[in-house]
């Protein structure tokens, strides 16, 4: 009786010293890792989210950049790291994509646990000033008098921008060589100083550079138009329905992270995300938060899959090895 007595007072105790130490989760830096380089959507949406939640916890949320290979590289990082509450994948759509396309990734969907949606950010598919289109129709007949020669720059093989212009490919016939950058940022740059002809990217990246003249927009391919730039039609309006994605942002840890941890992330996640202060550096760059609990983002991410699989079937995007 006493050894039994003695063996669930320990396991009691475990139990304590356990959820102590959960209680007093966080007590040092956390980080939010991005497997994009800086300046693209993720990158800053996920800067922006940082400040708000690091504001919440008390603690330095840490945005590191870990780009390559499409964000498998952030990505297999996060998936391996301790699940200690301390390190989150900041995914994207490639967080999706990557495992559709790409059989031999070093890490498992079942990995990552998938904790809260950060925000969704309309994409909108821009040229050089050069070009001498200003709308879809426009852009897709210069496209084809170039016999092949016009080119589309990506943030990576299988990133949003790669599906954007494989489905203009396939709704237009159009033919364009793409090239693949290490974030939407290169791949902007690389349009801004003209030795791409075209992309897509997220309005936070592009918005202000069409504001200023340096790029022209030809549509959204959001379902919508963009509420911080109205003017941009979108890719249905022009007669292109079939063109149509956008980016999102949303927050993974290590599978095996205790759920009390993953809940109260998602709980500073959502409050940050209702705050002026993140509000109002998010908004006016057409960037809409989004919130809503962890089984709301487990449900979206479920029927993204779903949606991309069938995308990708259907236009034929293969990834690189």
């Amino acid at each position: 009786m006493k050894k039994r007595f003695l063996f669930f007072a320990v396991c009691l105790l475990a139990c304590a010293i356990a959820a102590s130490a959960r209680a007093e989760w966080p007590d040092r830096p956390i980080r939010f890792v991005v497997g994009f380089g800086p300046g693209g959507a993720n990158d800053l949406i996920a800067r922006f989210a940082a400040e708000g939640v690091s504001k919440l916890l008390g603690q330095p949320v840490v945005v590191e950049n870990r780009p390559g290979a499409g964000a498998v590289i952030g990505t297999a990082y996060v998936a391996h790291s301790p699940p200690d509450g301390y390190t989150f994948l900041v995914g994207a759509a490639s967080t999706i994509t990557n495992s559709l396309l790409l059989p031999d990734l070093p890490y498992k969907d079942s990995d990552l646990a998938p904790v809260g949606m950060i925000a969704v950010a309309p994409s909108t598919i821009i040229v050089h000033p050069s070009v001498p289109a200003n709308n879809m129709a426009e852009f897709i007949a210069w496209a084809k008098a170039q016999n092949g020669k016009a080119t589309w720059s990506t943030a990576g093989n299988g990133s949003t921008p790669e599906f954007v212009g494989e489905m203009i490919k396939e709704a237009s016939g159009v033919s364009f060589t793409i090239v693949p950058y290490r974030s939407g940022s290169d791949s902007v740059n690389a349009v801004l100083a003209n030795n791409v002809s075209a992309t897509s990217e997220a309005s936070i990246v592009v918005i202000p550079k069409i504001k200023a003249g340096l790029l022209k927009a030809i549509a959204t391919t959001y379902t919508q138009r963009i509420s911080a730039y109205p003017s941009i039609s979108t890719t249905a309006e022009q007669g292109y329905p079939s063109v149509q994605i956008g980016h999102w942002a949303g927050l993974y840890a290590p599978a095996e992270t205790p759920a009390q941890i993953i809940q109260r992330m998602n709980a500073a996640l959502q409050e940050a995300l209702k705050t002026d202060d993140v509000r109002n550096k998010l908004i006016p760059t057409g960037i809409e938060p989004a919130g809503g609990s962890v089984e709301d983002f487990v449900n979206f991410t479920r029927t993204e899959r779903q949606r991309l699989s069938d995308l990708a079937a259907k236009i034929k995007v293969t990834k690189e090895k």
